[in-house]
């Protein structure tokens, strides 16, 4: 099994359990339950720390060294995915998996037009964290006739190649974003059963 196989799909199970664990517990209270609010600050707190990993010591160690750069067109230029697009990858392999917990990225200025506010209140979200980074903005929200508890966290700009790669990106709207400056958000949302 290849590294990245192993790697998500242990990712996926990580969100399986603790996204299973938070819905079979929401709403009870025991010594045990793990409320979903919780168990997104967990599961961001992983996705977090596998794109810094991934920004900071594959795509940037690797541009560097002059072996190998990151570019949207990964796939038929041989290239690294850009750290946006590992993001989206592993949240489309999580969904595979059967995985009830669904992430992505967001932004009222996207480079990529699937990553703009879908709903009103990712908007009112996206306008929170701008203003408060520290802290999540947290809801239940309607969707397709379910319902699901979603929180969405201020995502920075963790390392000089994002920077680089937003300001260089004609379709950015902004071009002086500066290291550690909120680029947009991460959007988790996990499904609250009836």
């Amino acid at each position: 099994m290849s590294a990245r196989k192993w790697c998500v799909g242990g990712l996926s199970v990580v969100f399986c359990a603790l996204g299973s664990w938070g819905i079979g517990h929401a709403g009870k209270e025991s010594a045990g339950s793990v409320p979903l609010e919780t168990v997104t600050d967990y599961i961001h707190s992983v996705l977090a720390a596998d794109r810094t990993f991934y920004t900071v010591h594959v795509v940037e160690r690797m541009q560097r060294r002059g072996a190998i750069e990151s570019s949207e067109k990964w796939r038929s230029e041989s290239t690294l995915p850009l750290p946006a697009q590992f993001f989206q990858e592993s949240s489309s392999l999580a969904e595979l998996t059967g995985s009830p917990v669904r992430y992505r990225l967001i932004s009222m200025n996207p480079i990529n037009a699937q990553n703009a506010p879908r709903t009103e209140f990712e908007r009112k979200a996206l306008e929170a964290v701008r203003a408060h980074p520290e802290q999540p903005y947290k809801g239940i929200v309607k969707e397709g006739g379910g319902r699901y508890f979603q929180a969405v966290y201020a995502d920075y700009a963790v390392s000089t190649s994002c920077v680089t790669c937003h300001n260089a990106d004609p379709r950015s709207a902004k071009h002086d974003y500066r290291l550690n400056d909120v680029l947009g958000a991460v959007s988790i949302s996990i499904p609250i059963p009836d």
